[in-house]
């Protein structure tokens, strides 16, 4: 049962940490502009980074802009609009829009005009329309965007929290993280990815085909093998995982020469 998944092991050295944003590392907020991110957060996942060998990386619905401006000074290995964007550790990005969708942002835009409570969300790689602060107008962005994308093969719909996005057909965070498990630091290390949402759950499959360890974040079904219950409890893994990887630094030293 779902209720029954155990909470993550330790990370072990040989780790690669994938996390995900909104929901995992910070609370979801009304809309996506308006979330406060731990003053601690940027500090913690600059030294998991060091103490991984720069095994570290982002997996997120966001832009990848959006997600080094949050995390700013720190510009992390980051697959952004769902796997559409993917910056490698050497710096290298990479993104995927197979064709112009300004006039489904703009319709999109009208459709929030007529109903206030909607929030669009335009990325180079697709657009999101967020229904968070009015539920009930699910059905209807729903009918909205499939209409739009009727004749747009190249496109496909996701479904997220109170949130439905269009973004290019083969894009997903498990294939970003599959990608970057086949290049340096990331390759030959056991994956671990914590995320919150159904665009999540792919993730959860590429590490778990790799016998890695998917941690869903929240109570929700999930084909994770574990769980935390929220983002308290993500910050508090983490900073186990931080004090674990500097204890196992300090054992792998030489020891000093005594004089």
């Amino acid at each position: 049962m779902a209720s029954l998944l155990p909470v993550p092991p330790h990370l072990p050295a040989n780790a690669a940490l994938f996390l995900d944003f909104d929901g995992s590392l910070v609370p979801i907020a009304t809309t996506p502009d308006s979330i406060a991110v731990p003053a601690g957060l940027v500090p913690l996942l600059r030294d998991l980074q060091a103490l991984l060998g720069g095994a570290l990386a982002i997996i997120s619905g966001r832009e990848i802009a959006v997600i080094d401006a949050f995390l700013q000074p720190l510009k992390l290995p980051c697959a952004g609009a769902h796997g559409a964007q993917r910056r490698d550790a050497a710096g290298h990005q990479c993104d995927d829009a197979p064709g112009d969708i300004s006039a489904v942002i703009d319709a999109c835009e009208q459709l929030a005009q007529a109903h206030p409570a909607l929030y669009v969300e335009p990325k180079q790689s697709g657009v999101a329309l967020h229904y968070r602060r009015d539920p009930s107008l699910e059905d209807l962005c729903l009918r909205s965007l499939q209409a739009m994308l009727a004749h747009r093969p190249q496109w496909t719909l996701l479904r997220g929290k109170q949130v439905l996005e269009m973004l290019p057909v083969g894009a997903s965070k498990g294939r970003a993280i599959q990608a970057f498990m086949q290049e340096p630091p990331f390759s030959g290390r056991t994956p671990f990815f914590l995320g919150d949402d159904i665009s999540d759950e792919s993730g959860f499959a590429a590490v778990l085909a790799e016998r890695g360890v998917a941690i869903k974040v929240g109570a929700d079904v999930s084909c994770a093998s574990h769980r935390l219950d929220g983002v308290e409890a993500v910050y508090h893994w983490l900073q186990a995982a931080c004090t674990q990887q500097r204890m196992l630094s300090a054992l792998r030293r030489p020891a000093e020469v005594q004089p």
